[in-house]
């Protein structure tokens, strides 16, 4: 498992990094959350621990928020546990609804902080490939209305294409298959 650490204290960093280093095989710690894009391109990050203050003239969470955001519209968007000194209940919960899995305030204990984020990657799987069934439902139900309009002749034509292709494009095999001789399939062929 990969953790990426967005934190502007460099002891945080150093001590973060010690303190999980057991908990995942690889971690990766910056300071500056512009790198964010750059890092997480890859798609291989499972979470990003993502402080909430970068700016240390507001300590509202609003740097964290706006990075949250940023990371949740990603593709293959990691699990988001937030981490800040100045967390509050509604912070957290502005966090929660705009993605976060998770969310430590400082200091943290070692024990919660490694289960919130455990917890946090396999909720963030979970709703990935709940996403992933329901793209794929909603890819087969076009599909099928798409079918459902096509005439007789367009549904054989797609029939003898996929058995042409499931004989790796072998047309004596498919011909063999459909019980028709390849003269007809050729016939068939000819009407797309």
């Amino acid at each position: 498992m990969k953790l990426l650490i967005v934190d502007d204290n460099r002891a945080v960093r150093t001590t973060l990094k010690l303190v999980l280093a057991d908990t995942f095989d690889e971690i990766a710690a910056v300071g500056d959350p512009h790198l964010l894009p750059a890092l997480l391109m890859p798609g291989n990050v499972d979470a990003v621990l993502l402080d909430m203050n970068f700016d240390n003239r507001r300590l509202d969470g609003s740097d964290g928020l706006f990075w949250l955001s940023h990371i949740k519209e990603s593709p293959n968007a990691p699990a988001v546990v937030l981490i800040t000194a100045f967390g509050d209940v509604p912070l957290a919960v502005e966090a929660m609804k705009r993605g976060a899995e998770d969310f430590v305030t400082k200091p943290w204990d070692n024990d919660d902080l490694v289960a919130k984020l455990l917890r946090a990657i396999d909720k963030n799987r979970k709703e990935k490939v709940i996403a992933r069934t329901l793209d794929n439902a909603a890819e087969l139900e076009q599909r099928e209305n798409e079918r459902s309009r096509m005439t007789l002749d367009e549904l054989k034509i797609e029939h003898v294409n996929a058995v042409i292709d499931r004989c790796g494009g072998n047309l004596t095999a498919a011909a063999a298959q459909l019980g028709v001789n390849r003269q007809t399939l050729y016939n068939i062929q000819k009407k797309k």
